[in-house]
């Protein structure tokens, strides 16, 4: 008869067993946790205050700083009026023929003759002979800035300056707001010598018509170079590289 083995029983595995956390150690570490995060929000609320008031008043130093000072203003001043330009007055010489850009027959060369810069004489009736005299070449010989040019038809031109506007003071800056001041100034005329002939109160342009004189106020430099200085002021902006120009809205 076959024998029957007995099969040994088998020995029950070893189990994996997880060790069971310290849970007085896990509630520790989470409680240190939070107090680091508890503690480092009030630090970084501190960082933000500390940067609001900080950019604030840099703010605000900055802005006390960018001020209009009286010797920039004056300074600026000085170069906006020289940038407008003298007044000035324009003439031909030579056979000078009326046309859309010369009037000969217009009082201001009747003014410029009076004024012994020159001669004229009629050609036609609508025509001047215009000749520059001796004294008038001196004259025109000693003021700065006249432009002489040769034309195709023979004559020349001339554009003399009459007057340039002079800074007499600057009364007072008044910032708006950081960057943008208003300037209120004194200025008035300062005129050469041929200048002097064209003021409107003086006794070569009283001697015309008041139809001739508007017209020479109105379009041949004529002006009131001896009144009493002008009061005006304008609004000025700091650019981007610390010069202050005309405030355009």
């Amino acid at each position: 008869m076959p024998t029957v083995t007995e099969s040994k029983p088998e020995e029950p595995k070893p189990q994996l067993v997880t060790p069971r956390a310290n849970e007085p150690e896990l509630f520790a570490a989470q409680i240190e946790m939070e107090s680091k995060s508890s503690n480092f929000l009030p630090v970084l609320l501190i960082f933000a205050l500390i940067f609001v008031v900080g950019g604030t008043i840099f703010y605000l130093v900055k802005g006390a700083r960018d001020v209009l000072t009286t010797p920039v203003a004056t300074t600026t001043v000085e170069q906006i009026l020289g940038a407008r330009g003298p007044a000035t007055v324009r003439f031909s010489a030579g056979t000078v023929v009326s046309s859309m850009n010369e009037k000969p027959l217009d009082p201001n060369y009747k003014l410029l003759s009076k004024a012994g810069v020159i001669a004229t004489k009629p050609k036609g009736a609508n025509a001047l002979i215009v000749t520059v005299t001796g004294p008038g070449e001196n004259l025109l010989g000693g003021i700065s800035g006249v432009q002489k040019q040769k034309n195709s038809d023979g004559t020349t031109s001339y554009l003399v300056p009459l007057a340039v506007r002079k800074l007499v003071s600057v009364d007072k800056v008044t910032m708006i707001k950081p960057h943008l001041a208003q300037v209120d100034y004194t200025w008035k005329w300062e005129p050469n010598r041929l200048g002097e002939q064209f003021n409107a109160s003086g006794s070569l342009v009283q001697s015309f018509s008041t139809w001739d004189r508007a017209t020479l106020i109105k379009s041949y430099g004529v002006d009131f170079y001896d009144a009493a200085p002008s009061k005006a002021s304008l609004v000025l902006m700091e650019g981007n590289n610390g010069t202050w120009k005309p405030y355009v809205e």
